[in-house]
């Protein structure tokens, strides 16, 4: 057989691959069961997908840690290995869809008797061989091997979504352990300067209480005070111990001491302003969507693959080249041999376990199917939420500026009052209380409505719009 032939036969089994059947139910995309539009859609800014998180973060600390932490942070990177095993199993896969080709090469010497006389003379016979072949090969005919590369593939492209839903929340995560950080060390300072002030009433107390000017009970207010803040600062050390740890994980390595000065914990400081688009927008932005809808064509597609299950298995078999008793000689035209072959399965009684996987793919797609719908209507719920509490956090910012500024007006007041006798000690002591917590307070809502527009910039997908998976 010619060797052209070899390559010709090739050719014809790929297009009689190529141009099989596919039994799998043709494709079409849930419907999304959610609102046209979200409950707070006004447009501030750009839209979350197109931005990547580098200019989404204006604070350089913040971005410094976020690079770090894609780096080095061990779960990413085992979910980047996962991507590499489904991009293996992808391309074995594909690789069914044609022909191999094989080579070998043989040779044998043989003793044996001429005759089963007793006595028989003997001869040694040699044996030499020289082929190439294509392996066992399936016509595609029915589109099951076509469908097995459909599911590969989707298993692979729902790994790099995987990915992707896992950076995206890596990132969301490493800057909420951010703010809480810098809240913390805040709300530290504030509470150290107020401790230094309450000290030194305490000492005007005690002074005050040794000249008889006032009861132990001034004092003893005092100091009551002075020990509650002691135990705030001690909360709020505590609370930043536990921050830096948890954004030491996050990041995957380690963190200096004390972090670099950043900017102010202002949420037009530190971030850009979104504009939440339109809910249909979520379908292709957010990769834990897109992961879902991979894993029901896969779904789809696995159908394909049951139902081929009903018509026979095709395969073929082919070699070609030399085969002689003498190594000289061995490539040479009257030395040339091939063989063809084909078969062809088809169970006649399976007592049903042909139907019970098209059922079982079936009901896969459907559970599949399911998933899908709910994780969109999560995204949705996700980014209504957002846009819900970005207002509300702008509202009460503003409302806790107004509290801080009246407390710390209220203080001077009763300081004036409690000078020239109006009012008992009591009343200073629950002023400054109240102008404490008030800008504590202050302080954990603009963590806060840090921390919630940094989840809406993950819920709409954010720098996850433009990504294209390489499929190969």
């Amino acid at each position: 057989m010619r060797s052209g032939m070899f390559w010709r036969l090739g050719a014809v089994l790929a297009v009689c691959q190529l141009c099989g059947c596919n039994l799998s139910p043709t494709y079409v995309r849930p419907d999304a069961l959610v609102p046209d539009r979200f409950p707070s859609s006004a447009a501030e800014g750009a839209l979350a997908p197109g931005i990547p998180w580098q200019s989404f973060f204006h604070d350089p600390v913040l971005r410094d840690l976020i690079g770090q932490a894609l780096l080095y942070n061990r779960d990413l990177a085992g979910a980047a290995a996962r991507i590499e095993q489904a991009r293996a199993q992808f391309r074995i896969q594909r690789s069914q869809r044609l022909p191999g080709l094989d080579a070998s090469a043989s040779g044998q010497r043989l003793r044996t008797p001429l005759s089963a006389a007793d006595g028989a003379p003997r001869v040694t016979v040699d044996s030499y061989g020289l082929q190439v072949g294509i392996p066992s090969f399936e016509l595609d005919f029915w589109g099951r091997v076509a469908n097995l590369n459909e599911v590969a593939r989707r298993q692979y492209l729902a790994t790099e979504e995987a990915r992707n839903t896992a950076e995206l929340s890596l990132v969301a995560n490493v800057a909420a352990s951010y703010y809480a950080v810098r809240a913390s060390d805040e709300g530290i300072v504030l509470a150290e300067r107020s401790l230094a002030s309450r000290n030194e009433t305490l000492e005007l107390a005690q002074l005050r209480m040794d000249a008889g000017l006032t009861s132990s009970i001034d004092f003893n207010q005092s100091y009551a005070l002075v020990t509650q803040t002691e135990l705030q600062l001690a909360q709020l050390r505590r609370t930043q111990g536990q921050a830096l740890q948890l954004l030491q994980l996050l990041v995957g390595a380690p963190l200096p001491p004390a972090l670099p000065p950043g900017l102010p914990l202002d949420p037009d400081a530190q971030l850009t302003r979104l504009d939440p688009g339109l809910p249909s927008a979520l379908l292709v932005a957010r990769p834990d969507v897109r992961l879902a809808e991979h894993q029901l064509r896969a779904a789809n597609a696995n159908i394909g693959v049951a139902r081929a299950l009903y018509f026979p298995i095709i395969a073929l078999t082919g070699a070609g080249g030399y085969a002689s008793n003498e190594l000289s000689g061995l490539v040479s035209d009257s030395n040339r041999v091939w063989s063809f072959g084909a078969g062809a399965v088809l169970p006649l009684l399976d007592w049903g376990a042909r139907r019970a996987r098209v059922d079982g793919a079936n009901a896969v797609r459907d559970e599949r199917e399911t998933a899908y719908q709910s994780t969109v209507q999560n995204a949705f719920r996700e980014v209504a939420s957002g846009l819900v509490a970005a207002e509300q956090n702008d509202r009460q910012i503003q409302a806790q500026i107004r509290a801080v500024e009246v407390q710390q007006a209220l203080v001077v007041t009763a300081h004036d009052r409690y000078d020239v006798g109006l009012t008992p000690y009591l009343e200073v002591l629950d002023a400054e209380r109240n102008h404490f917590a008030a800008e504590q307070n202050l302080l954990q809502l603009r963590a806060a409505a840090l921390q919630d527009a940094v989840n809406l910039y993950a819920a709409l997908g954010g720098g996850q719009g433009q990504r294209e998976v390489p499929v190969d």
